[in-house]
């Protein structure tokens, strides 16, 4: 049972952002072919389990970034 998910993430502007954020997501269990836009700021990634919104933020907020409600 794999979804996706959606989440904005500021403060991204170029390629080792994308790198930071995609590594900081999958190291979260069940998280998996994470895909970042750096020119809106859109992180996609299917989970294969359940994934806690508040990981996926503390995560993204551990490496110095924000998630926009």
């Amino acid at each position: 049972m794999s979804s996706s998910q959606t989440i904005r993430v500021k403060g991204m502007r170029c390629q080792h952002c994308s790198q930071s954020v995609t590594q900081a997501l999958e190291a979260i269990p069940n998280v998996h072919d994470v895909q970042v836009d750096l020119s809106s700021g859109d992180v996609t990634f299917e989970t294969s389990g359940p994934v806690d919104k508040d990981t996926v933020r503390s995560a993204i907020e551990a490496i110095g970034f924000d998630v926009e409600e």
